[in-house]
């Protein structure tokens, strides 16, 4: 059983495979390894990330098929039913580490900025319901100096919405605020870079 410590090493060797395109996965083993799933899993790390397909996890960690629990979410937002997945994932397997992966470029946050600004009815009420989901971790941005920089601003604000739902995970739910205060668990954030390929863990992760 890794640590959360050991996971994110794993993660972090993983993506700097990745991003120096020296990715080692060897996908021609993946049907000896399918075989050994067939009876069970055992995911060392929890992905939550958004479902942008410039982002997919096991790729961008240089991992292979069983090695990550992800849950994919346009904005990376945090619902009951993510809650639900993560849960599942942390007590079923044990799993000792969870990564809420926002990226550059985010199509939901900067649909949010839009929306916070220049207000509309046209979305449709599920568009909506992501979008009032990341509001919250970005509206005081907003009214702040950053305004005048759009680069920025977007920023910024896609960092906040990682937190944001970070500290959702930390605190809403009864589960994994028992799993992380007993040691078991470690909730982070990270933002992966469209332009190099680089994943920025945001937490204090010594």
């Amino acid at each position: 059983m890794l640590s959360w410590q050991q996971a994110l090493q794993r993660l972090q060797e993983g993506n700097l495979r990745f991003a120096a395109g020296d990715a080692g996965f060897d996908g021609a083993g993946s049907h000896e390894r399918r075989r050994e799933l067939v009876t069970g899993q055992n995911p060392f790390a929890i992905v939550l990330g958004c479902s942008d397909s410039r982002v997919p996890a096991e790729l961008v960690f240089d991992q292979g098929i069983g090695d990550l629990f992800v849950i994919r979410i346009a904005g990376n937002i945090v619902a009951p039913s993510q809650i639900g997945s993560v849960e599942f994932a942390a007590e079923s397997f044990s799993t000792p580490l969870v990564v809420v992966l926002g990226h550059t470029q985010c199509g939901a946050v900067k649909a949010t900025l839009s929306e916070i600004v220049r207000p509309t009815e046209q979305r449709s009420p599920n568009l909506r319901a992501i979008v009032e989901r990341i509001r919250p971790a970005l509206e005081s941005l907003v009214h702040t100096e950053l305004s005048r920089d759009p680069d920025a601003l977007m920023h910024q604000a896609i960092r906040s919405n990682v937190r944001a739902s970070v500290n959702q995970l930390r605190h809403g739910s009864e589960i994994l605020e028992r799993l992380c205060a007993q040691g078991g668990l470690r909730i982070i954030g990270a933002e992966y870079s469209l332009e190099s390929g680089v994943v920025d863990f945001l937490d204090d992760v010594s």
